[in-house]
């Protein structure tokens, strides 16, 4: 399930920023006096009281002025408030209620986004004055007074997002489908292979890059067993992002992603292992996800015996931190291969769902250090104890020994490639923690 999104918004120079900063923990967003320092979104997150959210900070927004980089901001920030699911409205005390936050406000209604009311800069103590009230002229509910500098009422603040908050309902159709997000550069055929494999057009198919713009869900059903296909947004190098709504792909691609059982990396076989190839990749690696190299345009290539092998040995070394993804070579134009990707997402779906049995892990273990001892440092060695597996999405274990210190990461490798091996474990990422136990 992706994240809820909840989008900063409001005039310039109200300290929306500040307040960004204070909600996610970091210092990702510049903070300045002059009014429109925040012209690109920027993105962190957000956990209170059991509830995780992404939260989006966005230039101030002047509706009526003419000025081109304000315009581009206010677009932006129209951008955020339809992503969003809820939407902070921040004002400022020491200025009064003026009508650049009526303007907003109106925006806000007219969207009909659930809608916080930030009235920030209350940094004095004791009662509040009398002119917050005025802030309840803007129509859009009570307004709670803030000091984002400080931190003050931000936990009422949060109550308030996170009692507006979808409650992550589930479509019962789709509840026990296997969600598949389908990512990778403009123009890999990311919406060829989904229309073949669907075998209908249901997704805009074009040779210009970025013709999908947001993560599109299509449901299907094969061998009583059912997809969701998210055909996301190609995701590009941020210097070649220069559209205020392709900007908002790449975030809707991520959260694509994000609440993906299985990820298909879509490579042009023409192009190979891009740079930005091995982010999507990572992306999709370290939040642990299942997945799936597919080769497309295979049918473009000129072939010789040793032309898949050889592609296959240099996908497997750029990306050296997957070599447990399948690599599947196919062309969503001619159908090649295309079949297999299904059986490949089943498998690798299962893989990452794996769970087993501690007493199996330990046997494994065992026989593992009786093959190779596990190391020494100043004539200390390591004593790892047992394992048991912890969660699955991905497997993840947890070891525990005398020494984290002495665990080397090479001995964490061939222990992990050892469990991949008995267990078969493809297309999935493993995962360790480890814990020190004493002796006794």
């Amino acid at each position: 399930m992706a994240k809820p999104v909840v989008a900063i918004v409001g005039r310039p120079n109200v300290g929306k920023s500040t307040l960004f900063n204070k909600l996610s923990g970091t210092r990702l967003a510049i903070v300045d006096d002059k009014p429109g320092v925040t012209r690109d979104r920027i993105y962190g997150e957000c956990e209170w009281c059991g509830h995780s959210f992404t939260i989006v900070d966005t230039g101030g927004i002047e509706p009526k002025s003419n000025d081109i980089i304000l315009s581009q901001m206010k677009r932006q920030a129209e951008l955020a408030i339809d992503l969003a699911d809820v939407v902070i409205l921040v004002t400022d005390l020491t200025v009064g209620m003026v009508a650049a936050d009526a303007d907003v406000a109106r925006m806000l209604i007219k969207a009909k986004k659930p809608v916080v009311l930030c009235v920030n800069k209350a940094d004095g103590v004791g009662e509040l004055p009398p002119e917050i009230y005025e802030f309840y002229n803007l129509g859009v509910g009570e307004p709670y007074a803030i000091s984002a500098t400080h931190g003050r009422g931000t936990g009422d603040l949060l109550d308030a997002v996170v009692a507006k908050l979808p409650q992550n309902e589930i479509d019962a159709e789709t509840e026990d489908a296997i969600k598949v997000a389908v990512i990778g550069k403009p123009n890999a055929g990311k919406s060829s292979i989904i229309n073949r494999i669907l075998g209908e057009e249901r997704v805009i198919v074009s040779d210009i890059p970025g013709t999908t713009r947001d993560a599109i869900d299509t449901g299907f059903t094969k061998n009583g067993k059912n997809y969701v296909f998210i055909d996301t947004a190609g995701i590009r190098k941020k210097k070649k992002v220069e559209e205020n709504i392709e900007k908002y792909s790449v975030i809707r691609s991520y959260m694509a992603v994000d609440r993906a059982d299985v990820c298909l990396l879509m490579i042009d076989a023409n192009e190979g292992i891009t740079e930005q190839d091995t982010k999507i990749a990572g992306y999709a690696h370290d939040n642990g996800k299942a997945t799936v190299i597919v080769v497309n345009k295979w049918d473009s290539i000129e072939k010789d015996g040793k032309t898949m092998e050889e592609m296959r040995k240099k996908i497997t070394n750029d990306l050296a931190y997957m070599t447990y993804a399948p690599i599947i070579f196919v062309s969503a134009l001619t159908g090649q291969r295309v079949n297999e990707v299904f059986d490949m997402i089943s498998f690798v779906y299962e893989q990452n769902n794996v769970r087993i049995s501690t007493g199996k892990l330990n046997e494994v273990l065992a026989d593992a250090m009786n093959k190779v001892q596990p190391p020494t440092d100043r004539g200390k060695r390591l004593k790892i104890y047992y394992m048991t597996q912890a969660s699955t999405k991905p497997p993840t274990f947890v070891i525990f020994c005398n020494s984290i210190e002495l665990f080397h990461f090479s001995y964490r490798r061939y222990l992990e490639n050892q469990i991949r091996e008995v267990f078969d474990l493809q297309g999935t990422p493993v995962r360790f923690m480890l814990r020190e136990k004493d002796d006794k």
